[in-house]
């Protein structure tokens, strides 16, 4: 995928969801995988001719694995000409020695945002991206309907309330496959995941779940999108472009 298909998607989430407005301060959370460091491409070159002007600031959140290594994340922001922050934790040590943690994902989800939302505060961001993609959306939605019985996925926009930080996701219209391309293109440095749980998770079920139904049923993933699209799910019924 070429950087005007990753802007063009980019711009399509942020105008259909109302996701940036002018003056907002954006904390790019920065994880070294491939899907952040696209939206820190795409939000760089957005910034450039977007109607709202907006400012960034990157945030690497180290979990303490020894086997992370930010200095490409770093020299990546740099030449992007963004703010670089590194946030050091020991939430890995916390998790998987002290605590042995059996199901870790979601208490290291919810300590690594907390780090990365408070710094953020700290930063004087008033809006945070996740990179969080169209694949994510739907397996999320499978997760939801496999283990809580509810049609549900996470909204494009949050405002969390405790934190005075609104969430925004603007790769919401961009495929999975499509950033592996971008990354490959424009020789991304991805850093690999240390997590000695990565693709063994719901999550990664959930993804293989996906990938089955779809090349069983292929278009069954854009349909399930389309399905999320025009629900009446919180957040996604705020879309200012519409279609039933």
């Amino acid at each position: 995928m070429k950087l005007q298909k990753l802007l063009s998607l980019t711009r399509k989430a942020v105008d259909e969801f109302r996701l940036i407005d002018p003056g907002d301060k954006i904390a790019v959370g920065i994880s070294g995988g491939k899907d952040s460091l696209a939206m820190l491409h795409a939000l760089c070159g957005l910034k450039r001719f977007y109607p709202n002007p907006f400012t960034l600031e990157a945030i690497t959140v180290d979990l303490g694995h020894p086997d992370f290594h930010p200095e490409k994340i770093q020299s990546m922001c740099e030449s992007l000409d963004v703010p670089f922050t590194l946030v050091k934790t020991e939430i890995a040590p916390i998790i998987f020695q002290e605590r042995k943690e059996s199901n870790p994902c979601s208490l290291c989800a919810k300590m690594r945002k907390g780090a990365l939302n408070n710094t953020a505060k700290k930063l004087g961001c008033n809006k945070v991206a996740y990179a969080h993609h169209k694949d994510d959306v739907v397996e999320t939605m499978l997760l939801s309907l496999i283990y809580e019985g509810r049609f549900h996925t996470f909204a494009p926009k949050t405002y969390l309330d405790r934190m005075e930080l609104t969430v925004i996701r603007p790769l919401l219209f961009v495929d999975e496959a499509d950033i592996i391309g971008f990354k490959n293109k424009y020789q991304l440095p991805v850093e690999k995941s240390p997590c000695p749980v990565d693709g063994y998770t719901k999550r990664q079920y959930a993804k293989d779940l996906l990938k089955t139904l779809n090349y069983e049923s292929p278009g069954v993933r854009e349909r399930m999108f389309t399905a999320i699209l025009n629900s009446d799910i919180n957040g996604w019924d705020q879309r200012t472009v519409r279609s039933r």
